[in-house]
């Protein structure tokens, strides 16, 4: 190994200089309740997290409900277009507010006592009046201060200073670039619904996992067995020179599986052949020039993790959730695509199914393998390596690549959480100039 330490964590506040080295990481991380505890504090709550999608809440009133940290919370569609994301919670007593996970209203009502509130979180209305003597404006929603978007995601952040959206997601603004020009018009629409997976492991397992090269032949064999004409050198060749598909690091913890080198005719990322939806490659060709339309729909969509909990998953869109120290939500969506044929979206559908489903090929491999690490890691964890390919990784500008299965994107991941964790919440570079 080319960094070795026989640290252990010390008492009080974790060191994450001894916890996470260069070519590996104490097993603690995934284990100990304070670790869980800053980061909740310090990733989840002071750093930018992906809360929606703008086609979940097209018109006014419209609303979903999500989780941050453990807090309830939901984004609403205001009258002027704008989204609003507030605490789940009524400012009179605590009562949860929005109980469906989505849906539209024309004001928010509180089912304790029937305190109403605008879309805009003002209070408006309280039966029985007389009796409310306080100033009625310090009584609203909170709204969290910090909401940004970026083509159609919506990220928030309960710190009210930091870094931007833009600075947080950094070079990986190309990822969701890729994802959104799947469509011919640059749109997505994630209105099919989300399914859930609990996982009784650690939500770290859920990033590193789904950008981990290396496992697919060991552990999801009958999904390599049913596409292997179709991926074979993406991922499923048995001598190490053949696979030509390549991890990434993109910085800020970003991280992806990049599968485009392994794709040399339109369309067979999406398993079958150009003549099978001839309309959908022509009006790529027409919205993004003959060329670069080709070239999109021969490389097809990212497989990308976005920094803490946003999954590009090729064909899905995906969240990772934390709910404990071993407990954690996979979500998942089909990534709908607008102005293309019904059939090729439902071929979206039907693929998600395969694939993230109840009984789909690899989300239940996925679930078994991380809650027998979370078993094995006990309660002492021990050292875990994270050195394969750490001599044959390189530079593409700033972009760190290496072999589809080096353990470069769980350095990439490790490094930054590191980065995040050992200190205060990142601030911008206006305030660092000031």
């Amino acid at each position: 190994m080319s960094q070795t330490s026989n640290e252990q964590p010390q008492a009080g506040r974790p060191s994450y200089d001894s916890l996470i080295l260069k070519d590996r990481i104490h097993g603690s991380l995934y284990t100990d309740r304070s670790i869980y505890d800053d980061e909740m504090q310090r990733i989840f709550r002071e750093g930018w997290v992906y809360v929606c999608h703008e086609t979940e809440i097209p018109k006014r009133g419209d609303f979903v409900r999500r989780r941050i940290a453990g807090d309830p919370i939901f984004a609403i569609r205001a009258a002027d277009d704008r989204v609003n994301i507030f605490a789940n919670r009524c400012a009179h007593r605590g009562n949860l507010l929005c109980t469906d996970d989505k849906g539209s209203a024309r004001a928010i009502v509180c089912k304790y006592h029937g305190w109403a509130y605008d879309l805009d979180g003002k209070l408006v209305d309280v039966p029985y009046p007389a009796g409310l003597t306080c100033d009625r404006g310090e009584l609203g929603l909170k709204a969290l201060p910090r909401i940004d978007s970026y083509r159609g995601f919506y990220f928030a952040s309960f710190a009210a200073e930091g870094i931007s959206l833009r600075e947080h997601l950094g070079q990986a603004t190309q990822l969701i670039d890729r994802t959104c020009e799947m469509s011919p018009t640059g749109t997505l629409k994630l209105d099919a619904g989300w399914v859930q997976h609990r996982f009784r492991s650690n939500w770290k397992m859920l990033p590193e996992n789904d950008v981990d090269g290396y496992h697919v032949n060991f552990v999801h064999p009958s999904f390599a067995e049913a596409i292997r004409s179709n991926y074979d050198s993406a991922a499923f060749k048995n001598e190490e020179e053949d696979l030509v598909a390549e991890t990434r690091d993109w910085g800020m913890g970003h991280t992806e599986i990049d599968f485009s080198k392994a794709y040399t005719r339109p369309l067979e990322w999406f398993g079958c052949d150009p003549d099978r939806f001839p309309e959908y490659v022509e009006d790529m060709k027409k919205a993004y020039g003959e060329e670069e339309g080709l070239y999109k729909v021969t490389k097809g969509p990212p497989h990308a993790c976005i920094f803490p909990n946003l999954f590009l998953a090729e064909g899905n869109i995906g969240m990772f959730e934390p709910m404990g120290v071993d407990e954690c939500i996979h979500w998942h969506t089909p990534m709908i695509l607008d102005g293309v044929d019904d059939a090729l979206n439902k071929r979206l559908m039907r693929q998600s199914e395969g694939a993230l489903g109840p009984a789909a090929f690899l989300l239940a491999d996925d679930a078994v393998i991380a809650e027998r690490t979370q078993e094995a890691l006990g309660q002492s964890g021990g050292w875990l390596d994270l050195s394969r390919g750490l001599e044959r990784e390189h530079q593409e500008g700033d972009v760190t690549v290496g072999h589809l299965t080096d353990e470069v994107t769980n350095r990439g991941f490790w490094h930054h959480y590191r980065t995040v964790m050992k200190g205060p919440a990142p601030v911008s570079r206006l305030e660092r100039a000031a």
